[in-house]
């Protein structure tokens, strides 16, 4: 999508950044190779910008202007949780929540269009005080915990697993609502995608919490309407 969006926006003063948090190169290429994008694609492998600007899951993002300021800071990219709604009796997700997805996804492109097109006049510019309020927390465990994960990925590097898995381990007990640091440091598929049964119980785990926390944008909205 974000392709796409590079290239409707031609016209105008505007880029997108992708930044793939992995700490193996390896397992980010070939979804960059096949997506064959023509904007810049980072790989973030210490999670610099997670620290940065509080970001603990995937997809998020965070709008910059052009004179190096944030205008929105890290918030989940419209994407929506329909993977956690799959009906036993269909076996697939319902069709309220894939309809709903494809409306906060076009929701949100639609907002980054206007404050392409109209900078700080577009409604959804937020001002200093609105940025601050949204801005994520970095408390002292905040901070001690991405400074583990990068002691474990040292450790990992170093061939002591014991060491850093410690690390890692600390890591995601002092940031528990960071999913970029647990996927990273987690049991992997051979696909390199963190999942299965430890990620459903993680998952489970949340109750009622939302596992992507939908962005404070108007037309954007909890969950699919149902007649």
């Amino acid at each position: 999508m974000w392709q796409q969006l590079v290239e409707d926006l031609a016209g105008e003063d505007f880029t997108v950044i992708a930044v793939a948090l992995d700490s193996e190169p390896g397992a980010a290429e070939p979804w960059i190779e096949a997506a064959s994008p023509t904007y810049p694609v980072l790989i973030d492998r210490t999670h610099v910008l997670a620290d940065l600007f509080g970001i603990i899951n995937v997809p998020t993002a965070v709008w910059i202007d052009e004179d190096e300021r944030i205008v929105r800071p890290a918030e989940v990219a419209g994407a929506y949780e329909s993977f956690r709604h799959v009906d036993a009796d269909l076996g697939r997700v319902p069709d309220a929540d894939i309809d709903h997805a494809k409306q906060m996804r076009l929701t949100y492109l639609e907002a980054i269009k206007d404050w392409a097109a109209r900078g700080p006049e577009s409604e959804h510019a937020l001002s200093t005080a609105e940025i601050r309020e949204r801005q994520a927390s970095f408390d002292p465990d905040i901070t001690e915990a991405h400074a583990r994960f990068r002691l474990g990925q040292h450790l990992e590097a170093a061939d002591d697993p014991s060491g850093a898995r410690t690390q890692f381990d600390e890591a995601s007990r002092l940031h528990p609502e960071s999913w970029a640091i647990w996927r990273q440091t987690s049991d992997k598929l051979e696909n390199g995608i963190a999942a299965g049964p430890a990620f459903a119980a993680r998952v489970a785990a949340l109750g009622e919490r939302r596992y992507y926390p939908p962005p404070e944008m108007a037309g954007i909205s909890e969950a699919p309407t149902t007649s």
